[in-house]
């Protein structure tokens, strides 16, 4: 099995880029923060409008390091709109503030660290969100797969996009801390 989880880590860290420093936009860049990388993607709208109804694009903007598994405006595309204009609504800021949260890791969790914990677990590991519920992360095939309290599942699809202050991995769906 470790074996297996071994080459595994190999083909992911190199299909996803992460031995290369590639990003969706190209390379890491260690002078922008996670909130500024996010905001010139162009492919985190809905994120970047989570974050600032939030206040949690000053957190993001600042020295603290973080890990965010950023959904992709693609990934939100797939909550309905009446879903995401209730979130958006500003009465409705710390029902928002626990989904982003949520997918938010405090300090820096490189692909190669979630790797080595998915070898060291056996194919499953754990960590803590900000929001302070789990998310497990398992690995199938080559993919790192992290899946909510409720079995939504969501696969990192770029790994290690850098920052000064974290890193960035792209999910292809939103996680949620509870049933919206």
């Amino acid at each position: 099995m470790k074996s297996y989880l071994f080459f595994a880590v190999v083909v992911f860290l190199l299909s996803s880029g992460s031995l290369s420093a590639q990003s969706d936009k190209g390379q890491s860049d260690f002078k922008k923060t996670i909130y500024t990388s996010t905001l010139e993607a162009g492919n985190y709208t809905t994120l970047i409008s989570a974050l600032k109804a939030t206040d949690l694009d000053l957190t993001l903007d600042g020295d603290a390091a973080f890990t965010i598994f950023a959904p992709s405006d693609l990934a939100f595309g797939k909550l309905s709109d009446e879903t995401m204009k209730h979130l958006l609504l500003p009465e409705n800021k710390k029902e928002l503030r626990e989904m982003v949260t949520y997918f938010m890791v405090a300090g820096s969790l490189s692909a190669s660290k979630i790797l080595n914990a998915l070898v060291r677990g056996n194919g499953k590991t754990t960590f803590t969100t900000v929001q302070g519920k789990k998310i497990k992360a398992s690995i199938d095939g080559i993919d790192i797969i992290l899946t909510d309290g409720f079995g939504n599942k969501a696969k990192i699809t770029v790994a290690d996009n850098d920052q000064c202050n974290g890193i960035i991995h792209t999910i292809d769906s939103v996680l949620l801390p509870k049933p919206l």
